[in-house]
């Protein structure tokens, strides 16, 4: 009885080797390719249970989640001749899991490579056909909302965070600046020339989206280019305070002009007013001694205002013109 245990539990060990080995089990995320010596002689797409046969077929898992690859960051020359540094990653998936093992081996790290290979390629043609002036303009368009969620929601890689997604654009992949300009987005611009280059469907794959994560200037030339625009924001203030000099002296001389213009104005205004003043004065007293009695009266207060004045300083000695009013009045007192 222990000889017949023993060898019902050798066959039953074996069966269920013999059945493990042959059953293929096929989940909803993934393609199972069956192998019979080497050559692929059928596909599971869908999930479920399906046989194979021991040591005679083999069984590949290819994933159909979508998958991020991050490729290495580059330098590219644009159309004007300055360097761009350019990182970027991938959103891909295999859609025919024939033609990618029978191009790549089913190899994830062999496709990898190729996408990178691709991916540059379109990178360079996209970058060096457009200026960096419009590489600027259009480096921060995005991909629409919509379109982000549904590429994301079943990703196999979560190695990007959300901030790095969290833009906005239009469906066709364009920027609205404003009501009459709308930039194309860098990332659908490569997209579409990698697709037109190198048809990656011939591997059994697709790529679903090219996302720049950088495009900027090399870090060994941003300082120069940071001294640079010092250097132009000076010029350019210096220029605007030049400028606000050559306004604000035009403004004193204009005022130093006008200036003088008012007060030669108000002079000769003031030296007229004084001459009236004088006539006037004049006519007031020519009025007031029209008589002969007033006129000799008015002379012998100006002789003594004279006198007045040529006794002044202490001075006691007074010379008058014997024909003067004013001695025939001293020799009348004598």
């Amino acid at each position: 009885m222990k000889k017949h245990a023993g060898l019902i539990l050798v066959i039953l060990a074996l069966l269920f080797v013999i059945v493990n080995a042959s059953v293929v089990i096929t989940y909803p995320n993934e393609y199972k390719v069956i192998k019979t010596m080497g050559k692929i002689s059928r596909v599971t797409t869908e999930p479920g249970f399906s046989l194979r046969i021991p040591m005679v077929q083999s069984e590949t898992t290819i994933s159909k989640a979508k998958q991020l690859y991050d490729i290495a960051p580059t330098e590219i020359y644009t159309s004007d001749k300055k360097k761009m540094e350019v990182d970027a990653y991938i959103l891909w998936r295999v859609t025919d899991p024939t033609k990618f093992t029978q191009t790549l081996n089913s190899s994830t790290a062999g496709a990898e490579s190729k996408i990178s290979a691709m991916v540059y390629g379109a990178l360079k043609t996209t970058v060096s056909a457009t200026s960096q002036e419009e590489l600027i303009a259009s480096r921060d368009a995005a991909l629409d909302k919509n379109d982000e969620e549904d590429a994301l929601s079943d990703l196999e890689v979560q190695d990007i965070t959300a901030e790095d997604l969290d833009e906005t654009n239009t469906a066709d992949g364009m920027k609205v600046i404003d009501e009459n300009t709308r930039v194309i987005s860098i990332s659908k611009k490569i997209l579409d020339q990698l697709n037109k280059d190198y048809d990656p469907e011939q591997y059994g794959i697709e790529i679903q989206m090219v996302k720049i994560k950088k495009l900027d200037l090399p870090d060994e030339n941003k300082d120069a280019v940071y001294n640079r625009m010092i250097t132009e924001r000076k010029n350019i203030a210096a220029a605007y305070k030049a400028q606000g000099e050559s306004e604000a002296q035009k403004i004193r001389n204009t005022t130093d002009r006008e200036t003088t213009v008012m007060i030669s104005e108000a002079e000769a205004r003031a030296d007229q007013l004084e001459a009236e003043g004088e006539a006037e004065y004049m006519k007031i007293l020519s009025d007031a001694y029209n008589d002969p009695d007033k006129a000799e009266y008015y002379l012998f207060v100006r002789q003594l205002d004279a006198a007045k004045k040529s006794l002044a300083n202490g001075s006691t000695t007074l010379f008058l013109d014997s024909d003067s009013p004013l001695a025939s009045l001293f020799e009348m007192q004598n």
